[in-house]
């Protein structure tokens, strides 16, 4: 009985010591932690792509490691929460996607945590930065919602400048509560200094 006991106990922390490693090489198995080398040709596709590239860079570092606290906050009453932006940042990811996927845009509303959204956006945001890069004529990507089909044009001056206006909110909100991003991402050369 006692073997039996010390057997599951030691099988129990092995589950429990994966699950933690899982959890751990997940976030530094997602998109962004650096943006991707820049092609060596300038094309529509190409330039397009840096740009959420540099979205996804931004939201990564913008969103990693934040606090109940720092979801919770609020720059007033009237405004979003931190938890809220992200909630609106991924949503922009979704448009930003299915643009490129050619997908229809639905109102549909995902219950999900912040840790899945902030994934989810991530992932949204690498899918579109992949199917732009290797396109020769991004004209085709546009917004659709329902019958109404927007010019790509939209979705620089919309979705992307708009998610990217977000993130510079989210930095300021975790400042704000006293958690700022990590001091060696550089959003110049879109690296983190050593």
């Amino acid at each position: 009985m006692l073997l039996k006991t010390r057997m599951i106990s030691l099988i129990s922390a092995i589950c429990l010591f994966s699950l933690s490693f899982g959890q751990e090489t997940s976030n530094t198995e997602l998109p962004y932690y650096e943006v991707p080398n820049y092609p060596k040709e300038f094309t529509a596709g190409t330039m397009a792509a840096r740009m959420v590239d540099a979205l996804g860079f931004r939201f990564y570092w913008a969103s990693d490691g934040l606090t109940e606290k720092d979801l919770a906050y609020k720059a007033n009453e009237g405004g979003r929460s931190t938890e809220a932006t992200i909630k609106h940042i991924y949503d922009l990811s979704k448009i930003i996607a299915n643009s490129t996927l050619k997908k229809t845009n639905s109102r549909t509303e995902d219950e999900l945590s912040y840790s899945e959204m902030r994934i989810k956006t991530l992932n949204n945001l690498k899918t579109a930065a992949d199917i732009l890069r290797a396109s020769d004529d991004i004209s085709q990507f546009k917004i659709i919602f329902g019958e109404q089909e927007i010019p790509f044009w939209n979705q620089v001056n919309g979705p992307i400048a708009d998610a990217i206006w977000h993130c510079g909110q989210l930095v300021i909100y975790r400042r704000s509560t006293g958690n700022p991003i990590n001091p060696k991402v550089n959003h110049f050369t879109g690296k983190v200094n050593e």
